[in-house]
């Protein structure tokens, strides 16, 4: 093979490589708690968690031991959070990261979900690996009836 037809290929290789990188997930079925399904917000890489998940697959990660990273100010946290969360608000989280423990899924969570993705991205950015952000925030969490503590 020729060296200009090699370059020709592995160009071609990883141009393929980066369009399939960006190509919707799987069928949903095949999808577990975590990743995106058909019709979902954003999907992560094979292995890492959806960018965004429900409030019900948030409920799923936490009772399967995720870290609940609530980035709300202690006003909000106050009026209700998530039992067992911990609290770094959005504006201290690159401050604080090493609060944020390595090697276990994260969640992060905020009012309505637009405070938890730019956290969810601080940390992936940090390099975090399994980390995911609440869609409709606590709002959503609430609604579902899902379990809140109130207080400091």
């Amino acid at each position: 093979m020729s060296r200009a037809l090699a370059s020709s290929l592995a160009i071609v290789l990883v141009i393929g490589a980066a369009f399939a990188a960006c190509s919707p997930a799987a069928s949903p079925a095949s999808s577990p708690v975590g990743t995106a399904p058909a019709g979902s917000a954003e999907a992560s890489p094979a292995g890492a968690l959806a960018l965004t998940v429900s409030v019900v697959e948030a409920a799923a990660l936490r009772d399967g031991g995720a870290f609940m990273l609530d980035v709300r100010q202690p006003d909000e946290w106050a009026a209700g959070h998530i039992p067992g969360a911990t609290l770094i608000p959005l504006g201290e989280l690159a401050t604080r990261i090493g609060e944020v423990p390595e090697g276990q899924s994260i969640v992060v969570v905020c009012r309505s979900g637009n405070r938890s993705a730019q956290g969810r991205d601080i940390l992936l950015g940090a390099g975090f690996g399994a980390v995911t952000s609440m869609a409709g925030g606590m709002t959503d969490w609430e609604s579902a009836g899902l379990p809140i503590e109130t207080g400091g």
